[in-house]
């Protein structure tokens, strides 16, 4: 496995729209556990797949109850509000409060080709929520409320 270069918020890659994936192939698995390698590298809790310059619907989560990686990622409803603080890989210098749906139901396709629908709460709510916005191109600093700022 290798780890990829997570890109910066400037770059234009993470304001496009990724395309579906249509088969899952060893390419997609390859893509999928480097992700999960990078992710744990940067001590992150999820990394979508524009994240390492790639224009894929993938995400990979691991809010500390092991990794959960999704292809083709649909939020189905959203419920309730909560607003809680996040950063991105993608901002290292960058944190804030962001409103999210409190609970949601999500479906994607697993590396295994498995078509699965959960529902999730609070912490794995909003970072699914969070993994899924860079896959249309939308990234947090675009949503939060006062934007706080790490000088270097």
């Amino acid at each position: 496995m290798a780890t990829y270069k997570v890109l910066d918020r400037e770059d234009p890659v993470l304001r496009k729209i990724s395309k579906e994936v249509p088969k899952i192939t060893p390419n997609v698995l390859k893509l999928i556990n480097n992700m999960l390698e990078t992710m744990y590298e940067y001590n992150g809790v999820g990394l979508a797949a524009p994240q390492v310059g790639v224009l894929k619907r993938i995400i990979v989560v691991d809010i500390g109850e092991g990794p959960i990686a999704l292809i083709n990622p649909e939020i189905l409803e959203r419920d309730g509000s909560q607003v809680g603080q996040e950063g991105c890989l993608s901002c290292p210098d960058m944190w804030g409060d962001v409103d999210r749906a409190k609970h949601i139901k999500i479906k994607g396709i697993t590396p295994k080709g498995e078509e699965v629908t959960f529902e999730a709460d609070d912490y794995l709510a909003r970072a699914l929520q969070h993994e899924c916005d860079h896959l249309d191109g939308v990234l947090f600093i675009d949503k939060v409320q006062k934007l706080k700022v790490r000088r270097r």
